[in-house]
């Protein structure tokens, strides 16, 4: 943000815990994009080598790559006992939810993602710098 841009709304920061509710990785199909040391840091978090790995839960999209995703939808790595079963080691896409620009364009954006998203205005408080930080790591 520079000096002669306004404030962004949500300029006194924003407040978001993951409860590992699942809601934004099961439901509609779509996409977890990854890279390289994605891949590689997930493959480590479940024992396989990176090829193999690869092979089982990587499919490629055109130029980039996703994780492949069950037949209904759900993130192939998410348990509904457990939750998220790669949690540390999850994509920066995963990480950075929901502090997509998409989410964080106007308080009616956010307020829209925290009906389905209960960690939205809950827990940990985020300044307006790390909002825009993880926005711009997810923006392509």
């Amino acid at each position: 943000m520079n000096a002669e841009s306004p404030a962004p709304w949500y300029r006194d920061g924003l407040r978001f815990s993951c409860t590992q509710c699942g809601n934004c990785c099961t439901g509609a199909p779509g996409y977890v994009w990854v890279d390289a040391d994605e891949i590689a840091a997930l493959a480590d978090s479940v024992g396989l080598s990176v090829e193999e790995f690869g092979l089982r839960f990587v499919r490629r999209v055109g130029r980039r790559y996703s994780l492949i995703e069950r037949p209904n939808g759900e993130c192939i790595f998410w348990d509904k006992a457990v939750g998220c079963t790669v949690y540390e080691a999850r994509p920066t896409q995963c990480r950075t939810w929901p502090f997509w620009e998409e989410n964080i364009e106007s308080r009616a954006d956010w307020e829209l993602v925290g009906r389905g998203c209960p960690g939205v205005d809950r827990g940990r408080w985020h300044s307006v710098e790390e909002v825009e930080a993880a926005a711009a790591r997810t923006a392509s």
